[in-house]
């Protein structure tokens, strides 16, 4: 198994100072660049030339050095050739999806997604570009096997599962999709550094920087990395995605994630080690939780064999109180009366942010498809915070849980 280590590969990344010689790179607003010599003007239009060869900037919907700086750090964190910041995940996952895809394209993806990727791939895209998904359990490589055509395009998963965290097998993915001239796309929001799905075989990693990689739930904003030719398609004049459509990065959010990239490291471990601490004692109580970590999770010893060492298990864990009204009065005890950490959707932040998925993040699915992926009324998704000690933490959690009287395991059905 092939692994990567993130942090060492943007140590080496050739360092960019500031315009004038500062330790931090220029933030450069500027929505539209100089020209020098006229006679490049139509050879830039034309894709002739570029920022980084020969030409010089364009325009800000195109390129911008405060971003394209941002999209080398990715890439080294990724292990990728080229990356480039969006102004949001979504806007990733969509300009991804409509540059490798043409009107009766087909899409193999997990039937367990974030709400809006399913959402853009069961109602937008078939009703706006003619675009077809087949929705399947991709734990069951067999199931993957019989689901691609001679028409899909692209297999896309999620490195870990919201909100349920199984675990892509990114190898044995790869295989069966370029096996059949598709390309796998892995959507890595809740694995940064601790899974490089890249060097694993994958040929696109998204994400949503708004949540870990970010940190500070103060900026909405995605990234695309894969192959450098992905990155020219995508910024094509005529023909490209991201160019055409125009959710590029603002060279200003751009500064303010690349300035957080060097501490990534030290929340993502800070993170895990307390959904870890979290998670065992839960599972000491026999509670239905869902970590990765635990050595009862289905995919425990698959995410072991494709995670880079030293990062945790990730900073997610879900925990079923067997109904909504449980659930709901367990949140409450916990934001309202212990301060433990807020109602709240997305992830990643100082805090511990707690969600009902099955009423927010995944309500864009069907009853049945929450039916198959198993999110059940009950289940809150907890992305796990470092402020506070671990220990009042914990103390919290147990007077919210003694409150609410949750059922044990054997009392699911």
């Amino acid at each position: 198994m092939q692994h990567h280590d993130p942090i060492a590969a943007l140590a080496r990344l050739h360092r960019e100072f500031g315009e004038h010689g500062g330790v931090n790179v220029s933030i450069e607003p500027s929505t539209t660049f100089t020209v020098l010599d006229p006679a490049t003007m139509p050879a830039i239009f034309q894709g002739q030339i570029g920022h980084d060869a020969g030409g010089c900037y364009l325009y800000g919907r195109h390129f911008n050095p405060t971003v394209v700086s941002l999209g080398k750090q990715l890439a080294a964190l990724e292990g990728g050739e080229a990356g480039y910041a969006t102004a949001s995940g979504m806007s990733a996952i969509a300009c991804t999806l409509l540059q490798y895809c043409d009107v009766g394209d087909h899409v193999v993806a997990s039937d367990t997604l974030y709400g809006g990727t399913y959402a853009l791939l069961e109602t937008f895209l078939p009703r706006k570009a003619g675009l077809r998904t087949d929705f399947v359990n991709t734990s069951d490589l067999a199931a993957v096997e019989a689901a691609m055509t001679p028409g899909t395009k692209v297999l896309y998963v999620e490195a870990m599962s919201n909100p349920m965290l199984r675990v892509a097998n990114i190898p044995a993915l790869a295989e069966i999709a370029h096996r059949h001239d598709a390309i796998l796309v892995v959507d890595g929001t809740f694995a940064p550094l601790m899974m490089s799905a890249i060097p694993l075989g994958a040929d696109v990693v998204v994400h949503s920087l708004t949540k870990f990689i970010n940190g500070a739930s103060d900026i909405i904003a995605g990234a695309i990395v894969g192959p450098a030719t992905l990155q020219g398609e995508l910024m094509d004049l005529h023909h490209g995605a991201l160019m055409l459509t125009g959710p590029t990065m603002d060279p200003r959010m751009a500064y303010e994630i690349s300035a957080r990239l060097p501490h990534l490291g030290l929340r993502i471990r800070e993170h895990a080690r307390r959904a870890q601490f979290f998670a065992e004692r839960l599972d000491e109580r026999n509670l239905r939780v869902i970590y990765p970590g635990l050595p009862s999770h289905p995919d425990h010893a698959l995410l072991r064999d494709q995670m880079n060492p030293g990062f945790g298990y990730g900073g997610i864990l879900c925990l079923d109180l067997g109904d909504a009204e449980r659930a709901e009065r367990f949140m409450d005890c916990l934001q309202n009366q212990d301060h433990f950490g807020l109602l709240a959707v997305s992830l990643g932040y100082h805090d511990t942010l707690m969600t009902r998925p099955a009423a927010s993040t995944s309500s864009e699915l069907s009853a049945p498809a929450l039916e198959r992926a198993g999110i059940l009324p009950g289940l809150i998704r907890m992305s796990v915070g470092y402020t506070g000690t671990l220990e009042d933490r914990w103390e919290q959690l147990q007077r919210a849980l003694d409150t609410v009287q949750p059922p044990v395991r054997k009392d699911f059905r």
